[in-house]
């Protein structure tokens, strides 16, 4: 069974036991559940799938937050020619990397 989840405004496919790294949780500590309600799509093991419009209503995602960390460094550089013109800057990206618990299905 997998479903695909809305967070952070991305969308994800996730099945028991995944391990995902998504947008930051900054309600959640580590160690703690965290619980995904909008679903987007439900499919089971014997080829039934169930989409939302937009969302479905008694379905949610039980995961565990494993910890929050930002991720490696990318580099932003501004170059114009012959103007003297350099710009260079940094971005670190806050991720939270959870673990699927289970698809809760009412």
């Amino acid at each position: 069974m997998f479903a695909v989840i809305k967070t952070g405004g991305k969308q994800y496919q996730v099945a028991k036991g995944d391990v995902l790294k998504i947008e930051k949780l900054p309600q959640a500590k580590d160690g703690g559940k965290v619980i995904f309600d909008q679903i987007l799509l439900l499919a089971d093991d014997k080829d039934k799938v169930t989409l939302g419009k937009p969302y479905l209503d008694k379905v949610k995602v039980e995961a565990t937050l494993v910890r929050n960390f930002k991720d490696k460094k990318i580099d932003v550089l501004k170059y114009k020619n012959k103007t003297r013109y350099r710009r260079k800057y940094g971005h670190r990206q806050q991720l939270a990397e959870v673990k699927i618990d289970q698809i809760v299905v009412k």
